[in-house]
């Protein structure tokens, strides 16, 4: 296993570096110069040109690439074009309100979804296993600005239950009751589709492992239904589940930019649309590299979380 999690890292580094140079590229090619974004509409050439200097794009693009990658070894990303802060500083700030925005929505995603899953399986073809299925099919499908601006106008606007938008209160001391009563209304628009892409997972995965042998023998030994759901079926049921929770994890980093956009979350998905329209190429560099460690990551956690609940699976 070490020698597997070794090969796996060393795999990283030249695809973080392809990755690194794709990105770098695709964001000097969109169109616009950022420098105009600071200048005066009457600004002169040399005017421009100097602020091209000061944010460091007076050079070409490859000796700007490396520049970048040389500071970003020791993860300096420089500072915003925008602010002219650090941009570690201004990421960490940022990463912190989305983790927990979406830790919350996964979290309680999963609390929700296997279960239902296993219920819908186990029923299946009743009216329970057509309501959830009926119930997945609609969180799938609604879109979560619709959603959310729902949800806000029922239960912020009309009823005053929750808050509107942000993590906390103006003047507020942010403690966790504060944050937890702001973290509601987001969650419950993040939650309705990994809620219901999840349960769906779940009951397919189910219904085949029901169908599977060594389930039917389980249960003409007379072993009680909850033995047979945990020590044979859950456990088998789980590896394509791991699988589909690898792909949210990256979610973690990545922000919901709509959700988090409609209820002013300060996370990085907020931040992510800002660069984007003030065309800050460091936050845009900094975003895309964290999001592409935390993929490598999560793909690496998966495959070591497939051996530990399928001891068939080994790595050589």
């Amino acid at each position: 296993m070490q020698k597997f999690i070794l090969k796996r890292l060393l795999t990283a580094i030249p695809v973080l570096l392809m990755i690194s140079i794709a990105a770098y590229m695709m964001v000097n090619l969109t169109p616009g110069n950022p420098a105009e974004l600071f200048v005066t509409p009457d600004a002169t050439p040399e005017q421009i040109a100097a602020t091209e200097r000061a944010l460091g794009l007076d050079q070409p693009v490859p000796i700007q690439y490396v520049r970048w990658l040389g500071r970003a070894l020791t993860l300096d990303f420089g500072n915003s074009f925008s602010t002219r802060y650090p941009v570690l500083p201004i990421l960490v700030s940022r990463l912190v309100p989305t983790v927990v925005l979406m830790g919350s929505t996964l979290l309680f995603s999963y609390i929700v979804a296997i279960p239902l899953g296993i219920i819908s399986a186990r029923k299946q073809g009743s009216w329970v296993d057509n309501l959830l299925t009926s119930g997945s099919f609609i969180g799938v499908s609604i879109p979560n600005f619709f959603l959310g601006l729902g949800l806000i106008y029922i239960f912020a606007v009309r009823l005053g239950w929750f808050p509107t938008g942000g993590m906390t209160e103006l003047g507020g001391d942010g403690g966790f009751f504060e944050v937890l009563r702001h973290l509601v209304l987001p969650v419950v628009v993040l939650s309705a589709f990994y809620i219901a892409n999840m349960a769906r997972y779940m009951r397919s995965t189910m219904i085949q492992v029901y169908g599977e042998n060594y389930m039917r023998t389980a249960t003409a030994k007379g072993l009680a239904t909850k033995t047979i759901l945990t020590k044979h079926g859950l456990r088998n049921a789980m590896i394509p589940v791991i699988t589909i929770i690898g792909t949210d994890l990256p979610r973690l980093v990545g922000g919901a930019i709509v959700t988090e956009q409609i209820f002013q979350w300060p996370g990085l998905g907020r931040l992510t649309i800002t660069a984007i329209q003030q065309r800050d190429y460091p936050i845009l560099m900094a975003v895309t590299m964290l999001s592409a460690v935390v993929v490598l990551v999560a793909n690496l956690l998966v495959d070591i979380t497939y051996a530990v609940v399928d001891p068939r699976i080994k790595y050589n």
